[in-house]
Order: structure tokens, then sequence, then C-alpha cells
């Protein structure tokens, strides 16, 4: 596998046994059905508990199961996850870093105790509720509302492209409490089967086809008060989970391109064309390089997260340019790999073409390009464009 600079030479024993896990489990259960459940736009979710048992849901947490792995091994994880799809990392990356993480941040220990061991069993799915029909790219608008009676808090509103809601068990929502003076916004772990709460499944989607996404639709929910998370209040709740989310995508994203870089590479000099291999080409070695030049440098700026995150020193808008630079170089890349196979390249028999779609998602969520661009914008000039 393509690790041009030497990076993972300096990985420890643990971190090796994570990444060649995961790696084993993409090639034994993701890779060989993979292309079929795109192609029909179904989730295989019997590799949710499978993963549980491998211990692929938030393991960079501490307790309650987790085992606090470092922020490297936990990046090695998402990066070989992706490797297989998309679709796979976002279901381990929502269930880690956007339900169990918020839990572990800010809830209780009644919360905690309650749903972290069967989220990371896998034996409980988990979703994240913040993105509203017509509030994406700024959810400060959002319009789902809580409303305390009686020690209870009765929720209304709609959320979308939610990844898992169909087959979630709890959902962290996220809402404006009215009954406070400042209206804050506020976290609540709403199970799925209580009434009102609705999650129908999105369908006839172009990308992301091996993912199960969906609505929350909230209709008068009574939720009791002892399902609030009480560690937080405002837009740091939300937005702390997806910087967790992010660093992970700006893992997951290197495994895309380097899936498609390697499965280019043997084609390159497994085709014949005009009397031997297309690998013999001045173009195809000109694409080659230029791929493992962007991939690799992708791969520092992953490892240089890690490493922040690991010391404390990790700022959001870090993993904004990660984000922004990491997936736009996935996406790229797999055009070119496409190019390289020819028509055999829009078939599911190879990967690149199925990454490409997932990316145009992954470009999008969790952060449009545009604004992380802004974002890196304002921090660079102290001057918001968005304001």
């Amino acid at each position: 596998m393509l690790d041009y600079v030497g990076l993972e030479a300096e990985l420890d024993e643990e971190e090796r046994m994570i990444r060649d896990t995961a790696r084993e489990f993409v090639e034994d259960r993701v890779a060989p059905d993979i292309g079929d459940h795109f192609e029909a736009g179904t989730f295989p979710e019997k590799l949710i508990p499978e993963m549980g048992e491998l211990g692929f849901y938030a393991p960079n947490l501490e307790g309650y199961g987790s085992p606090n792995v470092s922020e490297t091994a936990y990046g090695l994880l998402m990066q070989e996850l992706e490797a297989g799809d998309s679709g796979i990392r976002s279901m381990a990356s929502v269930q880690g870093a956007l339900v169990m993480y918020p839990i572990h941040a800010y809830g209780s220990e009644e919360q905690k105790e309650r749903w972290l061991p069967d989220l990371g069993r896998g034996e409980a799915v988990g979703c994240f509720g913040l993105t509203e029909p017509e509030h994406g790219s700024n959810p400060s608008g959002m319009e789902t509302r809580a409303e305390r009676d009686a020690g209870e808090y009765v929720l209304d509103g709609s959320k979308t492209w939610i990844t898992n809601s169909p087959i979630a068990d709890v959902a962290v929502v996220w809402a404006r409490d009215e009954s406070a003076d400042d209206d804050p916004v506020r976290g609540f772990l709403v199970e799925t089967d209580r009434d009102g709460v609705t999650t129908n499944e999105l369908d006839d989607k172009l990308s992301m086809r091996a993912s199960v996404t969906g609505e929350i639709d909230l209709n008068d929910v009574y939720v009791p008060e002892e399902n609030v998370l009480p560690g937080v209040s405002g837009m740091k709740g939300p937005l702390s989970c997806l910087t967790q989310a992010r660093y992970g995508i700006a893992w997951g994203a290197v495994g895309a391109a380097r899936d498609c870089f390697e499965t280019a590479r043997q084609y390159a000099t497994d085709r014949e064309q005009f009397g031997g291999p297309i690998a013999r080409f001045q173009i195809q070695q000109q694409k080659l390089a230029e791929m493992a030049t962007r991939i690799t440098t992708a791969q520092l700026l992953a490892h240089r997260l890690a490493d922040l995150k690991e010391r404390g020193d990790l700022r959001p808008q870090h993993v904004s340019m990660a984000k922004r630079n990491n997936v736009n170089m996935a996406r790229e890349q797999a055009k070119v790999a496409r190019e390289m196979l020819g028509g055999n390249g829009i078939t599911t028999d190879y990967p690149p073409m199925r990454h490409m779609a997932n990316m145009e998602t992954v470009y999008t969520y969790e952060g449009t390009h545009d604004i992380h661009t802004l974002i890196l914008g304002e921090d660079l000039t102290g001057i918001p464009a968005y304001e």
C-alpha cells in the first residue's frame, strides 16, 4: 500500500494491529460485496455487530468498553474503512464521533452507562440530528424546538440527510430550548421508538449508495428531562462533535484515494495495449506520479493532525484545512484513476467510480468545501465572510 515517505514505519504495535485488523476486515468482509450494495442502494447491516466486536466504534474514547487508543490509531481505522467504502466509514464515524462522543463528553453517568457499551458493541445504532431541510451550512438557524412540560420536554421539528436514522435506536437531536431565557441549543437523546418519531429513508441517491440515509421527523415527541445532555449548551455542543467527525473524514479520504491509486497502478501494469503494459507510457506514469504525490501530501497532513490532537493543540480550523484538502484530493484522484481504467472504470467491478461518486457527498457533508474555505479565510484575516 502506498506509503511513499515511510510514515507507517513509525507506528507502534497497537497502531499496526488496528490498521491490519481493519484492512483485513475490509478485504474479507467489505470488498467482495460492496459493489453490489452500491448498485442496489443497500447498506450491509450484517457488518454492524461485526464492527462492534472488532472495536471499530469510538476506540479513542476512554472507559465504558472503549480502549482509549491513540488518535493515529483511530485515524488509521477511518482510513482503512473508507478504502472499503465511504458508507462503511460513515457508519462507524457517526456511531463513534457524533453519537458516542457527545454522550461521553456531555452526558450524565446514567446516560453513559445506558448507551455507550451497547453502541460500542454495535448492539445499538445511533444517529446525529443537526441538519434541517432549510438549515444546512447555517445550523445555528435551526427551527427544531423543545419546550418543557411538567418534567418532560416536547420536541417538534425535522432533520434531514441523517446517516443511520432509518436503522437507529437512538438519535442525538439538537434543538432550541424554548423554556430557557436565551433559547439555547441543547442536545437530547431521543429513542426512535417514541411516539411521534419517524425516520423515513431517503431514496434515489446517486452517491453514498451503500449507506443508509434518512430523516428524523419529530411531532410532539415527549422525552424525559433525564434525556437532556447536561454537560453542554449552545452551538459548542454540535460543532465540537463535528470537529471529531471531520478529523476522521480527513483520514478516511486518504484511504479512498489510496484505494483508487492502488487499483490504477495494478491495472496499468496488467493491462496490455500496443504490445505491452500501459504503465510503460509516459502519460500513465505522470498520472501515477501526481496521484502518489497528492496522496502523500494528504497523509502528511492527517498524521500532523493526529499529533496536534494527542497533545491538545488541535483547533477546528486545522481540521477544516485537512477535511477541505484531503477530500478535494480524493475527489480529483478518483477521477484520474477512473480515466486510467478506461471503459472498465465505469463498472462496479472496480472501485474508482464508486469512490468518485461517494466523494461528491463527502465533499459536501460535515461542512461543504466552500464553508471550510470561509472558515480558513476568517482564521487568516479575522474577517468572517458569512456574516
